[in-house]
């Protein structure tokens, strides 16, 4: 039996380019015991991937070799199971790769046996109902320490990541505020329902823009997922004991060998601000109150789940690269075939 997947042909420099990845046709070794073979339905498209394809070890996951599968997280339909956790039918989701069949390891450190409601579509769980949306909600109820009338900012607003965080603290009965780029700014203020919306690329004084659009005060969360510039701004525009919750850094993703000085650091002291980065899959005991909120909140309506999704394996590299080029709006998601559910035309009951 033959498994499609792509794997890295060269190191990116800056954004990645279609000859940095590579499709090749492999044979599926036999199951050991623990291990489930699924048929891949859909995968998460994530900046954070980027890091891994430079050469050297300068994130928290191991680099990719040259010839490596391309890392992934990946919902799949099981077709053959060796571990009593998993009967065939069942959908396993697993940190993996781009590939249209996977083997997943009982020790695989983000392997679950997802319940899928049928109502729901399979995209869903790759995004709102999958880790971007079970980060915003662990990132900002656990490491930010959310209350109700706090001032939230989060960066990259109309992401992934961010198109949910910004729901999460509306919902939370506090104000939102987003940081995004010019062409996402009606987006943010409109389908998200952010309260307000700053403009990083046409803002004469990012600072002051953060301040207005908070209402004349700092912070008491921001929610960081670019770092750079917008970081070091927002280090400038936090209320005293804000919490800085670090979520990603993708504006250095691109340019890890050159990321963009730091310079208000001296602020953490001075406003007294706890800034604490995270991983969701650290936090597996908020994982089912996560979930069942998010999937009542986008069963309701009462948050709208975004995504941008492409067709087939083929399709992949290119919407890395979109993605890695600031191109997406919401979760970037490959289904593996036509027939896979999408949010678009999804009616909450």
């Amino acid at each position: 039996m033959k498994n499609r997947r792509i794997v890295l042909a060269s190191h990116p420099h800056g954004v990645p380019a279609p000859d940095n990845f590579r499709l090749v046709e492999e044979d599926i070794r036999p199951l050991a015991d623990g291990e489930v073979r699924t048929r891949n339905r859909v995968f998460a498209i994530d900046p954070a991937i980027r890091g891994l394809l430079d050469e050297g070890d300068g994130t928290y996951l191991p680099s990719v070799p040259l010839g490596g599968l391309i890392p992934t997280m990946v919902l799949g339909e099981v077709v053959e199971s060796r571990n009593p956790a998993f009967a065939v039918g069942d959908h396993a989701r697993g940190f993996i790769g781009w590939e249209e069949q996977s083997i997943i390891a009982a020790d695989n450190f983000a392997c679950e046996n997802v319940k899928i409601d049928p109502t729901m579509p399979l995209t869903a769980y790759m995004g709102a109902l999958g880790w971007s949306g079970i980060t915003a909600y662990v990132g900002l109820k656990r490491i930010g320490e959310m209350k109700a009338g706090d001032t939230v900012v989060v960066s990259a607003a109309a992401g992934a990541v961010g198109s949910v965080a910004g729901q999460v603290a509306r919902l939370a009965g506090c104000r939102a505020v987003g940081i995004a780029s010019t062409e996402k700014i009606a987006e943010v203020t409109g389908d998200l329902r952010y309260d307000a919306a700053v403009d990083y690329k046409t803002a004469d004084d990012l600072g002051a823009a953060v301040r207005e659009a908070c209402g004349g005060k700092g912070a008491d969360i921001y929610f960081d997922n670019v770092g750079g510039r917008i970081l070091d701004t927002m280090l400038m525009n936090m209320a005293d004991f804000g919490r800085i919750v670090v979520c990603g850094m993708v504006a250095n993703y691109n340019s890890q060998n050159d990321p963009y000085p730091i310079r208000n650091l001296w602020q953490v002291l001075v406003n007294r601000i706890t800034m604490r980065g995270f991983l969701a899959y650290e936090h597996l005991d908020m994982l089912e109150e996560a979930q069942q909120q998010l999937g009542d909140w986008i069963r309701t309506g009462a948050l709208r789940a975004t995504e941008n999704v492409a067709t087939g394996i083929e399709s992949a590299p290119d919407a890395f690269i979109r993605l890695m080029s600031g191109q997406t709006r919401g979760k970037t998601i490959v289904r593996l075939d036509p027939d896979v559910t999408t949010l678009d035309g999804f009616a909450p009951v």
